[in-house]
């Protein structure tokens, strides 16, 4: 039922330890199962039991794919918890490009991250947990508007990085791209590699979306939504690259191919379209969006949009998955979302001294070296407290 057989039939697979990364408990009866004298088809029994009750006791949330980044190389498809048929079948027949997502993952949450380090929320990840975020995400906010479309977005891009450097069997460069085609700058002759998009947004819509076509409702109606913002802000920033070709360079001749730009072009677009999502209604027949205040613009297929307002995030609420900003480091000089003033909540701050080790004095010695001094400076290290207690038990 639960693929036991697969993965837990034998004492060899048992004694490599292939259950869920990060549950040390779980390794550990295993382990000792195999070198018990219970017997094989016993001990395939107990794990095919404990694999159950950690389904069972695992919350369910819309996206665990997302943990496919933390299991990187190891992905065992039967062992991620809430991936639907579809899902899990695309997962055990293409095993090279569960990898590329799993790497893929990793690259937009530190992309998440970047663009919101100055926030209250900062895209804080949770350890050994496969929903990634945690229940911040289960509110129909805005910020999980965003990580929709930011994850969506990097799917598209690990997968069309991996077709073009040759990683997969089933894509490689666009097979469009050739013969001649023109541009402002006169006629050019596709060559190179160019980068199949395309062969990337649709892997990614049939695997992300698939979770969300299980269900008609609301917030799945949102996620398809903000999935597709996402996977089309890589398209937006495809750009055609050229090398000239003839007598010093003089560009009578070009081979040209399209080619993805940096992935922090398309968090920079997100981040934009995050600060001016639209909230939204569903319409009575269920099948689109109405705008929440009629006194703003209709939202459009580019736009991200959300349901609820975004919680509290100055205070740890651990029902809510809330981290708070307690210890959060701020800028006492800044008057944005960076300073200690907002991102402390009016809480205050706490600040510390620290010595800091750089480079100083540096000179340039022939030939050709730069030699440079080792100078200590004194940092001043500015934290936001914590709420008191009484006001934080309150949230727990």
């Amino acid at each position: 039922m639960f693929g036991c057989g697969k993965v837990f039939g034998s004492p060899r697979i048992l004694n490599r330890s292939t259950a869920v990364p990060g549950d040390s408990g779980l390794r550990h009866i295993i382990r000792n199962s195999a070198g018990s004298s219970y017997g094989p088809r016993a001990s395939s029994r107990l794990c095919c039991a404990l694999l159950f009750l950690l389904l069972i006791l695992t919350p369910r949330v819309d996206s665990s794919w997302w943990y496919i980044g933390a299991l990187g190389a190891r992905v065992i498809c039967d062992n991620i918890p809430g991936l639907v048929n579809k899902q899990r079948q695309l997962c055990q027949k293409y095993p090279d490009i569960m990898q590329s997502i799993g790497g893929g993952a990793k690259e937009w949450i530190r992309e998440c991250q970047h663009q919101f380090r100055h926030h209250r929320w900062n895209c804080s990840t949770l350890d050994r947990d496969h929903t990634v975020f945690g229940r911040v995400i289960q509110r129909s906010s805005r910020e999980a508007a965003f990580v929709y479309a930011i994850s969506s977005a990097g799917v598209v891009f690990a997968i069309t990085r991996a077709c073009s450097q040759g990683e997969l069997k089933i894509c490689n460069c666009d097979p469009h791209k050739h013969g001649r085609a023109s541009d402002e700058r006169g006629e050019f002759d596709w060559g190179g590699c160019s980068d199949n998009i395309n062969y990337g947004i649709k892997f990614a819509k049939a695997f992300i979306d698939a979770k969300e076509r299980t269900v008609k409702d609301a917030r799945a109606l949102m996620n398809l939504h903000n999935n597709r913002c996402g996977r089309m802000a890589v398209k937006r920033f495809m750009k055609l690259e050229c090398k000239c070709h003839g007598v010093s360079g003089s560009c009578t001749l070009r081979t040209c191919w399209l080619a993805m730009s940096d992935f922090r072009k398309t968090g920079d677009y997100l981040r934009k379209k995050y600060n001016g999502a639209i909230e939204v209604t569903m319409n009575q027949d269920g099948t689109g969006f109405t705008v929440a205040n009629k006194d703003f613009r209709k939202a459009t297929k580019n736009d991200l949009v959300y349901f609820e307002n975004s919680p509290d995030y100055c205070v740890m609420d651990k029902a809510a998955g809330l981290l708070g900003t307690a210890g959060r480091v701020c800028n006492k000089m800044s008057r944005g979302t960076d300073g200690c003033e907002v991102m402390c909540c009016g809480r205050g701050y706490d600040t510390t001294r620290i010595k800091r080790i750089t480079k100083c004095e540096c000179k340039f010695k022939w030939c050709c070296s730069v030699e440079c001094k080792d100078c200590e400076e004194a940092v001043d290290i500015h934290t936001c407290k914590a709420p008191k207690r009484a006001e934080w038990l309150d949230q727990t």
